[in-house]
């Protein structure tokens, strides 16, 4: 892996664990949760896909 590769999964992981107190605690019920784990799922595969484009 490259130092950039490796820096922005760092990134990203650091975003995850900043956002996921939050986020687990506003979605009690679970198809709400579900439904908002799909929309962060597929905000970061774009963001791979365009990483990987670049």
């Amino acid at each position: 892996m490259e130092t950039d590769q490796i820096m922005s999964a760092i990134f990203l992981i650091a975003v995850l664990i900043l956002i996921l107190p939050g986020f687990l605690s506003t979605n009690s019920k679970l198809k709400q949760f579900l439904n908002n784990l799909s929309i962060w799922t597929i905000i970061i595969l774009i963001i791979i896909v365009i990483m990987y484009l670049i």
